[in-house]
């Protein structure tokens, strides 16, 4: 039996115990995207002939995690019942999926959550003006939910855990070395308490023609500083490019009358900036702590293992937002690129190889296999990772070269040594000199992982 006939059965078994009818799985199949879990989107008919659209998120087989969802399950019932657009529950668990496979299980929503969709085309034209200020009413109304109301909703210290995921790598990056002690030192004054869902941006929203039709993905929901929901929505990861902060949409100022105007307390500018650089120093670690699902042979995912090369896409906006470094316009290596003859090899070369095996990944397979949106995507995934591959096999010895001589004029043997030094302020009398030797390696990483990401603005 194949895995999506197994899920199918094991569901229509589940739903017939919870809706006391016999139920038929008519349609199921997986959807792409969600590096954390899978999702799948499945019809049900009962046996009166309703139709039901449901969305179930689950761990995949053979998943080692223990992820417990009773929280996440009772914060959306808490949102639903407070009034905030959440799909409606209808079951989660652990073990009716097979052990260790955590999974919730939802009404489907009418709508879009793919970013580019939303933000460029013309079917949500009429809906992205409004969606800022709607956002920040919608923020200040699942900051109004008591959590106590949620048993066990974890607290969290949100510098705290940045810097202990941070020191877990034991890994060495000087531009979040210099966005910590940034955020350490300029720490806004604490508020009270609230319910946080933790993961609140474009991608988790489902915006349908005429405006928000839902907040997804509670994954990370806890309690604590409502500010964090703010500053992450406008975290410029989530702009996915578009000029307007507000997760693409609009401008601070919608967001933060919306906040308001639902009983809010908006945060001044010094503080949502703050709150806008943690978003950016943790989406860097976030994107870390996914690779390392890789790194470890835990998951052989393509997609974890391309998010590695990603973090260097938030330390380049980390030193952005610290202004030590500004947007600039860096051609791909690859383009027009005519490679010479490596002797005694033969021709074509492996940079040349890499990159007849990428066009054919993108014109061949994904073409091909359109139907099955997960391939597809995973096909788009694989194909940017021999890019990333072919760059650095043209770059790598260059830029080794000048990493060393860089760290070398800083007077430090290595990465772990400039961190130390970042920390202690024992370079703070060569602080531009620290700032540009830094800015220079995330510009050498971005040209290999993603040029293009270097010219968009702050």
């Amino acid at each position: 039996m194949t895995e999506t006939a197994r899920l199918a059965q094991l569901l229509a078994s589940r739903l017939q115990a919870l809706w006391g009818t016999a139920v038929e799985i008519t349609d199921i199949q997986r959807l792409p995207g969600g590096a954390s879990r899978e999702s799948w989107g499945a019809a049900a008919q009962t046996a009166d002939g309703a139709e039901h659209r449901l969305i179930l998120l689950c761990d995949p087989g053979g998943s080692e995690r223990q992820r417990d969802v009773a929280v996440e399950a009772a914060a959306m019932v808490a949102a639903r019942a407070g009034g905030v657009p959440a799909p409606e529950l209808y079951d989660h668990g652990a073990q009716a999926l097979g052990p260790g496979r955590a999974y919730l299980l939802m009404e489907r929503l009418d709508g879009e959550t793919i970013p580019r969709r939303l933000l460029r085309d013309d079917a949500y034209a009429a809906a992205r003006p409004g969606l800022a200020r709607r956002l920040g009413e919608v923020l200040a109304r699942i900051h109004r939910i008591d959590p106590g109301q949620i048993p066990g909703l974890p607290q969290v210290d949100a510098l705290g855990q940045l810097t202990e995921l941070y020191q877990g790598f034991a890994e060495p990056r000087p531009a979040l070395e210099l966005g910590l002690r940034s955020l350490r030192e300029h720490q806004p004054a604490p508020v009270a308490d609230t319910l946080v869902h933790g993961d609140f941006r474009t991608g988790n929203l489902m915006i349908a023609t005429d405006g928000l039709a839902g907040v997804l993905d509670w994954e990370l929901t806890h309690r604590g500083d409502p500010r964090q929901d703010l500053g992450w929505l406008c975290t410029k990861a989530w702009r996915f490019g578009s000029p307007r902060p507000v997760g693409g949409f609009g401008p601070r100022a919608d967001l933060m009358a919306g906040y308001a105007a639902g009983g809010g307390t908006p945060p001044d500018e010094a503080t949502q900036h703050w709150w806008e650089l943690y978003g950016t120093v943790r989406w860097a670690l976030l994107c870390r702590s996914q690779a390392e699902r890789y790194l470890s042979g835990a998951e052989p995912s393509v997609e974890l293992a391309v998010l590695g090369r990603r973090v260097c896409e938030q330390e380049f906006d980390v030193l952005l937002a610290l202004g030590h470094a500004t947007p600039i316009q860096m051609p791909d290596p690859l383009e027009d690129r005519e490679y010479p003859p490596v002797r005694p090899h033969d021709r074509p070369s492996g940079p040349a190889l890499l990159n007849a095996v990428r066009d054919f990944l993108a014109t061949e397979v994904g073409s091909r296999d359109a139907a099955d949106p997960v391939l597809k995507f995973h096909t788009r995934v694989a194909a940017n990772a021999l890019r990333i591959a072919e760059r650095e096999a043209l770059l790598a010895p260059a830029h080794e070269q000048a990493h060393r001589n860089r760290l070398a004029g800083l007077g430090c043997a290595d990465d772990k040594d400039l961190c130390a030094k970042i920390r202690d302020g024992s370079l703070d009398h060569r602080s531009g000199d620290v700032a540009e030797a830094v800015r220079a390696a995330t510009v050498d990483k971005l040209t290999v992982a993603n040029p293009a990401h270097l010219a968009i603005p702050d």
